[in-house]
């Protein structure tokens, strides 16, 4: 049996929806320091219902199909629909994902409903709902994405986790040089694997 199924592959493969909101509603950032995955989801609202939703993700393949599927389970709903999406919901949707992967599908989940959240403390403070992404600093070959750790700038390799990394060329975060389309932005990695 494979260890993913066909629509976890495809949700990996070709991610849906991967990029950023100019000016999102709200936004909602997770992470998990055990095993490195870091998400980040961002919607607009109209009329109660989620217009639009884009997710950066930087992790392994079921983090990234997880954070597609969710994405696409939350287009459309009204926002107390979003808020019943559960991680058993995201995994039956993909077809099963493996327990050690589990995690990964409550990751997203949870990303989503901060988003929500986020977006209704907005509203209910007064402040401006529509908000600028923040700018992001640029990412420093010194410290690994996954674990803070130090990375060698000759090449860059993180110490503890032993994963090789290569910079983005589109957005000039680090990727691991073993995936094929950056986890943050969805460009093709061309960098040669050391």
């Amino acid at each position: 049996m494979a260890l993913y199924s066909d629509k976890v592959m495809d949700h990996f493969m070709n991610p849906r929806n991967v990029g950023e909101l100019e000016l999102p509603d709200g936004i909602g950032e997770v992470g998990n320091p055990v095993c490195g995955d870091m998400m980040t989801f961002m919607i607009t609202v109209k009329d109660n219902r989620i217009e639009d939703v884009k997710f950066k993700t930087f992790g392994c393949g079921a983090a990234i199909a997880v954070s597609s599927m969710v994405s696409e389970m939350a287009k459309g709903k009204t926002l107390e629909e979003a808020m019943k999406i559960t991680n058993a919901m995201v995994a039956e949707e993909l077809g099963g994902l493996p327990k050690n992967k589990l995690h990964c599908s409550n990751l997203g989940a949870d990303a989503l409903h901060k988003a929500i959240e986020d977006y209704r403390e907005r509203r209910d403070s007064g402040e401006p709902v529509k908000k600028k992404v923040r700018e992001e600093k640029k990412v420093s070959l010194e410290k690994c994405p996954y674990c803070e750790q130090a990375v060698e700038s000759t090449t860059p390799i993180c110490t503890t986790c032993k994963i090789q990394f290569a910079v983005c060329p589109e957005c000039g975060k680090l990727a691991a040089t073993s995936l094929d389309t950056c986890p943050h932005c969805g460009a093709r990695l061309t960098a040669e694997k050391r």
